[in-house]
């Protein structure tokens, strides 16, 4: 067998470099826009927060926002205390941001990829604001329950439906080539 030909493995490459360039970029300017708002929460964490405290008083409980002076964190609030914060990290930004990667990445670019995104944004944002609220409960009714929720279980749920709406998008180009 004579050595592996570099040219086999091109796209590959080609579609990790966009990817880790892609990536990287864009966690570069996340990086610069949280850091312009510290000490403080950015607004997409206040937002995300709000909704979430927002869906929380749908549901009958009198749930309301505080953001920390000090720290980049807004809570919930309920019943004088305040079972989960939410931090920059918990906002799902950065999710999103490894999903716009792969897909941009994979290609190809143009209104359905444009379409894609917006869908792929909506549910991360939805089942992150579902995270938040779960976690929500957990704290408050499952306090031991707490740390392997919050670390692994929802950290998995949302990789998974991201898996998901990847393999989706790949299914698509792929559609979309074969009828060039």
């Amino acid at each position: 067998m004579k050595g592996i030909q570099l040219r086999e493995f091109k796209p590959t490459f080609f579609f990790l470099t966009k990817f880790v360039g892609i990536y990287l970029v864009l966690n570069l300017l996340y990086g610069f826009y949280i850091t312009a708002y510290y000490p403080k929460p950015d607004p997409v964490t206040h937002i995300v927060s709000e909704n979430s405290a927002a869906l929380l008083r749908f549901i009958g409980l009198d749930v309301v926002t505080s953001d920390h002076p000090t720290r980049p964190t807004t809570a919930l609030v309920y019943d004088g205390k305040s079972p989960v914060t939410v931090y920059e990290g918990c906002n799902g930004i950065n999710v999103m941001i490894v999903f716009l990667a792969f897909t941009v990445a994979f290609g190809p670019i143009g209104k359905k990829m444009l379409y894609f995104l917006l869908l792929g944004f909506a549910c991360i944002y939805l089942i992150n604001l579902i995270r938040i609220i779960l976690l929500f409960w957990v704290s408050r009714d499952l306090p031991h329950y707490m740390y392997f929720t919050h670390k692994y279980f929802f950290t998995a749920i949302i990789y998974v439906m991201v898996l998901i709406l990847w393999i989706g998008w790949v299914r698509l180009s792929l559609s979309l080539n074969s009828k060039r």
